[in-house]
């Protein structure tokens, strides 16, 4: 009966889920872009202080900003897409069952927790600074509070992508749908695949 319940949420969960990795994949796909953003401030902000020496605190931190905003507000892509650092050599070596099961615990028992820790932290560290109008503590730089924000919103971000993983995986282990990681290449296999079509391409 306890079994045919959870059944029955996750069913009722598993839409929720669809939206949320459209949401993830749509804002990640458009974020990652300022990793280019942050390549072509770097550079002329490099060109400028080359060339006619002189240099903007500003400019600087921009690139950090920028920097991390990709790294925290597209974490939660990452985690979508399975591309999240484990110890696959490892991990390989266990039963599907086993690493589902891994894939559930540390969800659960370590993401979640740490991801409500930060943003029970977060969101009073982005407040005092913003309260405070907090400036850089660097001549001529960024306001703080727009930096800080990010780690609350990077961390709300990850904690609904975690919340849609750990369902779709449980859903997976009760067999309510396919392992959208099934037909995934193993990252080292991908790059080798890759290698051997650029050499033949020579």
């Amino acid at each position: 009966m306890q079994l045919r319940a959870l059944d029955a949420g996750l069913k009722a969960l598993l839409p929720v889920t669809r939206v949320v990795d459209a949401y993830t994949t749509w804002m990640g796909k458009r974020l990652a872009w300022l990793i280019l953003a942050a390549v072509v401030v770097s550079a002329a902000n490099a060109s400028v202080r080359k060339i006619f020496d002189t240099s903007s605190n500003s400019w600087l931190e921009l690139q950090w900003v920028l920097f991390s905003i990709v790294f925290l507000l597209c974490s939660p892509w990452t985690l979508l897409a399975n591309e999240h650092i484990r110890i696959d050599i490892v991990n390989n070596m266990f039963p599907k069952r086993v690493r589902d099961s891994i894939d559930v615990i540390g969800h659960a028992f370590f993401l979640l927790p740490l991801c409500v820790i930060m943003l029970i932290t977060g969101i009073p560290f982005f407040l005092k600074s913003i309260l405070l109008n907090e400036q850089s503590g660097n001549a001529g730089g960024l306001p703080q509070w727009p930096a800080k924000s990010l780690v609350m919103i990077g961390f709300a971000m990850l904690l609904v992508q975690g919340l849609s993983e750990l369902v779709k995986r449980i859903a997976v282990m009760r067999d309510l749908i396919p392992d959208p990681y099934a037909a995934q290449a193993h990252p080292l296999e991908a790059e080798v695949e890759h290698i051997v079509e650029a050499i033949e391409k020579r």
